[in-house]
């Protein structure tokens, strides 16, 4: 399974660059607003930092604004993926992106028939939302199975990438339900590596190693 990062923060992005953990990075309007910087800016910076796919959501609602907004993102680096929401204008457009061979994100999916949606107007990913579905106590994990079983029944060759990650959790489960990608929040990332028994063996070896007096050096 492939791993992008949530997340608009250069420095988040750059560390997890440098460990190898990363394939890509998504982003949205709420993440841009929370670095304080310019969207576009960010945007290329990002895409500067990664040669993995980075998606940049349009603002528009409409399909025209969302196919201008999305041409003048295409522009600003060969790895830019046009994010759309999962509305009817965001399925048309999506058609028109693909057509032209631009990479797209349909985001915001609840439902396997919106994924279906999305996956026939030639999605490169799908983004069902697991965390916003959770709340709401609907199983996301499931979502995500009926998906990866419909396009595994077709064919189709949309990818799907498992959202609104909140947990190590969600990233195992996502994993075994067969998605594609997961886009985690950094922090989530890191605390993969993390298990209590992996630190507890590390401390003895530590003493242990200590106690002969030798160095490797």
């Amino acid at each position: 399974m492939k791993f992008f990062v949530d997340t608009a923060i250069i420095k988040d992005i750059r560390e997890l660059n440098d460990y190898g953990l990363l394939d890509g990075v998504t982003t949205n309007p709420s993440l841009i607003a929370k670095s304080g910087r310019d969207f576009k800016e960010v945007i290329a910076e990002i895409c500067g930092e990664v040669t993995g796919p980075v998606s940049a959501e349009v603002a528009a609602l409409d399909y025209d604004g969302m196919v201008a907004e999305g041409d003048h993102l295409a522009k600003i680096a060969d790895n830019v993926v046009i994010k759309l929401p999962l509305t009817l204008d965001g399925i048309k457009a999506c058609r028109y992106f693909t057509l032209k061979g631009i990479k797209t994100n349909v985001t915001l999916c609840f439902s396997a028939n919106q994924a279906l949606l999305a996956a026939k107007a030639g999605a490169t990913y799908i983004s069902p939302f697991i965390g916003r579905l959770d709340d709401l106590n609907i199983d996301g994990m499931e979502l995500i199975a009926e998906i990866r079983q419909i396009y595994d029944n077709f064919d189709f060759k949309t990818e799907v990438l498992a959202a609104s990650i909140r947990t190590a959790n969600h990233v195992k489960e996502a994993a075994l339900a067969g998605a594609d990608v997961a886009t985690i929040p950094p922090g989530v990332i890191k605390g993969l590596a993390k298990h209590v028994l992996t630190d507890k063996g590390l401390d003895q070896f530590a003493k242990d190693w200590a106690s002969t007096g030798q160095s490797i050096l």
